[in-house]
């Protein structure tokens, strides 16, 4: 029987093309590239996937002699059913599916710039009425994004999520095609119940007055939490205290990193991909998309970041290197987690002067001490720089890369903010991200 089973599994990859039966995606390709860097670092994690669970994703972009893409995916390690904590990556799908939202309220003065403020109906909800770091002193759906993108803050993730709604997220995400993500969880330390409920949430007019009221939403749609995930040894609980057990990811936001690749895909190449799994999104609400998720924090007024610490590269893994600052010409249009002694970076990398371009989208794990929530891992002595090494042997290989045609990639050439040299402000030192 046990033959039978493992030449099934070997029929359906043939004829289906994909992973089944548990079983991890290496292609010789990516595998080769990787280990001819001959890098140290790079090759002790390679050699580890099962303490390291790394996953990588490179996607070649070929245009024809129209410069239509194709895209062609290579897996080093791939496997959709290992669990990773996604961290801050949900904010991606979360900003698609705000601007996409927008849409459906149907009311022409309600937009991503429209004033919008948060009350409190349920236990634990917090009220958001201002906010010091945008130009008008209030909150809006634009400004939570860019705010989401550029430093990966927190707190706009919540509101995000509190505006589209728990059940709004999977529901949607689930009818694009993107049927294992699970969102469950804003990052306030709610129970489950809390995080089904969300606030109520009201547009305004600048004067105060009323423009739109969204009712507060409970989420009655169950999810499968049939699958356990426990990892560790020990996790400090909320209270500070150690607990000698594994911390359990069973009931936790989880997607793969194959979706999240594909969500970016989707929302960068909307043509490339089923109709079915686009977003909706105008072009005014794709230029906004393009510039947020590939400016520095250096560029941006509001928020005024603190330069020295939100430098260029801060949430560019890929090109984080010492120096802080990415190659000249080059723009990284990306979103990165960080969390439980994860990292995870999801990327479409163009090269203006080079004339290049490729998607390249990994996780690593760095928790030696096998402890969670002590604060205590290895992002800065292993991940930060196993990620620039995967980041820059792709970027070197595809600098080599010969194409039949050269891309025109003249729509990813953004006109970014300017940040006046002559603004005293305070800068933003501090964020929960």
């Amino acid at each position: 029987m046990k033959k039978l089973y493992f030449i099934a599994c070997f029929l359906v990859l043939l004829s289906a093309g994909k992973q089944v039966c548990g079983q991890p995606i290496t292609d010789n390709l990516l595998k080769t590239i990787l280990l001819n860097r001959n890098h140290e670092l790079l090759n002790k994690v390679l050699k580890d996937p099962v303490t390291y669970r790394y996953q990588i994703i490179y996607t070649q972009i070929n245009r024809d002699e129209h410069n239509l893409p194709e895209f062609k995916n290579y897996y080093y390690n791939f496997d959709a059913g290992q669990y990773f904590n996604p961290a801050s990556t949900v904010k991606l799908p979360l900003a698609l599916l705000a601007l996409e939202k927008l849409h459906t309220i149907h009311n022409p003065a309600v937009n991503k710039f429209t004033p919008v403020q948060f009350d409190s109906s349920y236990a634990g909800q917090i009220t958001a009425y201002k906010d010091s770091t945008s130009s008008n002193g209030l909150p809006s759906i634009a400004h939570y994004i860019k705010k989401a993108f550029l430093i990966s803050d927190n707190d706009a993730y919540n509101r995000l999520y509190q505006f589209i709604g728990q059940q709004h997220i999977n529901r949607t995400l689930h009818d694009k095609g993107y049927t294992d993500v699970r969102i469950t969880r804003q990052f306030l330390g709610f129970d489950e119940d809390q995080n089904r409920h969300t606030n109520p949430v009201r547009f305004i007019k600048e004067d105060g007055g009323l423009l739109f009221r969204q009712d507060p939403a409970y989420n009655t749609d169950s999810f499968d939490f049939s699958h356990t995930v426990k990892m560790g040894k020990a996790y400090y609980d909320r209270k500070d205290s150690l607990v000698n057990e594994p911390i359990d990811f069973t009931r936790v936001n989880n997607i793969s990193l194959k979706d999240l690749q594909q969500i970016l895909q989707s929302a960068l190449f909307p043509l490339s991909v089923p109709p079915v799994q686009r977003f909706n999104l105008d072009k005014d609400d794709q230029a906004f998309f393009l510039r947020y998720l590939s400016q520095f924090p250096s560029e941006t007024s509001y928020p005024k970041y603190d330069s020295s610490k939100f430098y260029d590269s801060y949430v560019k893994f890929f090109m984080r290197d010492s120096s802080h600052h990415l190659p000249a010409d080059v723009r990284v249009f990306n979103k990165v987690g960080w969390a439980y002694g994860f990292l995870i970076d999801v990327s479409y990398i163009a090269d203006f002067r080079s004339n290049i371009e490729f998607m390249l989208s990994a996780i690593v794990y760095v928790n030696s001490d096998e402890v969670q929530n002590d604060n205590k891992y290895d992002y800065d002595t292993i991940g930060y720089p196993f990620l620039y090494e995967v980041g820059q042997t792709i970027y070197q290989y595809e600098l080599n890369r010969k194409r039949l045609y050269k891309p025109d990639l003249s729509v990813f050439k953004v006109n970014y903010d300017h940040r006046d040299a002559g603004d005293i402000r305070a800068s933003v030192k501090e964020a929960e991200n």
